[in-house]
């Protein structure tokens, strides 16, 4: 989907803000104009903050991160998210890894543990989605967990590893073998696995 084919931010419910969520819908848009950078929108359990922040969405029309401590409430989050905004582009990021054992050395018995990790692919395939999303649309939320932020590198060098193909494009399959083969991809006729 091309920037121009995004659709703007349209928050789908059947509820109205209510209570003390009008006022705290105004005060984060009127701090996000003034350029604030940092906002905190408190409430208990059920006071309805993620409503609260979908109309903000709705109402400064702008892509948007939303940080989860863990990914138990990110994907409570993203689920939400999916419901307000059916329409846009709502992503899900958090770390791939179902299980990591960083490596470790335990003095007492002289003992080196070697790094262990299980990534899981569909995961993967939604960072990779929701990265895709923020750079080709701006009706993108992000819905991410705070450690799966860190070391995602250079923009710049994950765009240099896309290969932009078109529907009805006359493409040269030698030219496209080479880019790929540029971009360290490798050949394997044995599985259909990454």
């Amino acid at each position: 989907m091309s920037v121009s084919d995004s659709k703007p931010f349209r928050l789908h419910s059947d509820f109205k803000p209510a209570g003390d969520q009008p006022q705290a819908i105004a005060r984060m848009i009127e701090g996000i104009e003034d350029g604030l950078a940092h906002q905190t929108l408190l409430g208990v359990t059920g006071s309805g903050k993620t409503f609260s922040i979908a109309n903000v969405i709705q109402r400064v029309q702008r892509p948007t991160l939303v940080m989860a401590p863990n990914k138990t409430l990110a994907a409570q989050l993203y689920g939400e998210f999916r419901e307000f905004f059916p329409e846009n582009a709502v992503e899900y990021f958090v770390s791939y890894y179902d299980y990591y054992q960083p490596e470790a050395y335990v003095p007492s018995s002289d003992t080196y543990i070697e790094k262990d990790a299980s990534v899981n692919e569909h995961i993967e395939q939604m960072r990779l989605s929701a990265t895709k999303a923020l750079l080709e649309r701006p009706d993108t939320i992000i819905v991410a967990t705070v450690s799966a932020i860190y070391g995602l590198g250079d923009p710049t060098q994950y765009l240099s590893m896309v290969l932009h193909l078109s529907r009805g494009e006359l493409i040269d399959q030698r030219r496209i073998l080479r880019h790929l083969a540029e971009m360290q991809y490798s050949r394997n006729d044995m599985e259909l696995r990454r």
